[in-house]
């Protein structure tokens, strides 16, 4: 019988074009006898040859890959930066290289010792001075983009380190924005001006040990006008900055009328306050949080803000601040993706970058789908803010969405780093944890969407 040639269209071999050179000077190399080899084919039959040409030829070296140069990571998709000032732009990106060069390199120690790195962090804030954008010289409002500016800042905060963005929001969001909205002219003089150098650190005094979602209604905090001051008796719990703050501004019910007034608390010089750090959480590590405990703590009344009438000037606060949670997921979503990105484009299986199969470039593309989503929805709250048209349920909404889909991104993003997801130094799990915190304070969503429930429906669905 005739011995097959690799010239017969079907006896080609699995290899592909160029194969069956290469596995012959493979075979010489290693000394095989090909006259011989040639001969004890000629005893087979067709298929017997080529099913043994093709297994020679899938025994050849492959070639070498190309050189592939991934593309940087970018988590701004739809060009965000493309609708803001060249100022904000230029204040985001001396953020974005203080975070990356100075923070970043320390946190994960930071987050595993359960302490703010306020070494680094008060310097740093202090000569980016990142408030001035926000409030401006005068201190009376903020800046006609300031809400806009503040959601842009808080963004490259988390998109590097979540508790970051928690210590610069509950400083100039809750502490500040209490002062803004509550304070007398006296007050906003005495702290403002601090607070903006990051000379003086600020915490806000509101959720108890008993009372989270049902705090606007219960109150157990006391106030008791007491001559020429107040007195203060009960608990405040997860009072993030409660254990190296200058100020915090407690909220509690006067016993006299039931309304729920503000106070300036000095805790460095007020014996009736102790705190003590929560250990033990599992998000938010490099955040202090704190059990405050008010025993007997007496505030002048030059201390009690003095435009505060009741509850509804605290919903204020909160709805003005709660934007700036649902910034803080777009910021952490987008930190997972850019991670993921960068990690799927260099790491190696089966010879080639993960990013090169189909079920890792199809969690990229949902990641990338929900962060542009998200920064797309808060930049949008965020005008309307500082156009003093944002309503209580359109916070809310951003909040209940930006949480729930950074839940989904942080989730594919460890997913995707396979067992190096859990480790702290890619990062992507430090965001995991962290987001649990984010989808429970400023109003868990679940009281969120029934805010935005109640709005779309006219029907209250609060028990």
């Amino acid at each position: 019988m005739e011995t097959p040639t690799p010239d017969t269209a079907h006896d080609a071999p699995a290899g592909g074009d160029g194969a069956a050179p290469d596995a012959l000077s493979a075979l010489r190399a290693r000394g095989v006898d090909l006259d011989k080899l040639a001969a004890a084919y000629s005893g087979l039959d067709e298929a017997a040859v080529a099913a043994s040409y093709g297994a020679v030829a899938k025994s050849a070296p492959r070639p070498p890959r190309p050189t592939y140069d991934p593309p940087a990571p970018n988590g701004d998709f739809f060009d965000i930066d493309g609708l803001i000032s060249e100022e904000q732009r230029q204040k985001m990106a001396e953020l974005r290289a203080f975070m990356e060069a100075e923070v970043e390199p320390i946190i994960n120690e930071a987050w595993l010792g359960d302490r703010t790195p306020l070494d680094v962090l008060v310097p740093g804030f202090r000569k980016l001075d990142l408030l001035m954008p926000i409030y401006g010289e005068d201190l009376e409002t903020r800046e006609p983009n300031g809400s806009v500016m503040e959601g842009l800042l808080t963004m490259e905060l988390a998109r590097i380190d979540v508790s970051t963005a928690t210590f610069f929001g509950v400083h100039s969001g809750l502490a500040m924005q209490s002062l803004l909205v509550c304070g007398s002219d006296e007050q906003k003089a005495e702290w403002l001006p601090q607070m903006r150098a990051w000379d003086k650190i600020g915490a806000f005094g509101l959720t108890e040990p008993h009372v989270g979602s049902a705090i606007s209604r219960g109150v157990q905090t006391t106030a008791r006008r007491d001559g020429d001051g107040w007195i203060l008796n009960g608990q405040k719990k997860w009072i993030g900055n409660a254990t190296f703050a200058d100020l915090v501004v407690i909220w509690a019910r006067d016993e006299a009328d039931g309304a729920v007034k503000g106070f300036i608390v000095r805790p460095k010089e007020n014996p009736g306050y102790s705190v003590e750090k929560i250990r033990g959480k599992i998000a938010l590590r490099a955040v202090e949080n704190g059990l405050i405990t008010l025993t007997d703590c007496r505030v002048p009344e030059s201390d009690r803000l003095q435009k505060c009438d009741g509850f509804a000037d605290v919903a204020e606060v909160l709805k003005l601040t709660r934007a700036g949670v649902a910034w803080q997921a777009v910021g952490c979503a987008m930190g997972a993706y850019e991670k993921s990105q960068q990690y799927a484009t260099t790491r190696m299986q089966f010879g080639r970058p993960i990013a090169e199969f189909q079920l890792i470039q199809d969690k990229l593309v949902h990641m990338l789908g929900n962060v542009t989503a998200l920064q797309t929805m808060c930049l949008r709250l965020s005008q309307l803010q500082d156009a003093g048209e944002m309503t209580d349920a359109q916070a809310s909404l951003a909040k209940v969405f930006t949480a729930a889909r950074c839940r989904e991104v942080v989730a594919l993003a460890r997913d995707l780093h396979g067992g190096n997801g859990i480790l702290i130094e890619n990062h992507v799990a430090r965001a995991f944890a962290d987001t649990e915190a984010i989808y429970s304070y400023e109003g868990t969503n679940e009281i969120n969407s029934l805010i935005v429930g109640r709005h779309v429906t006219g029907l209250s669905a609060f028990v």
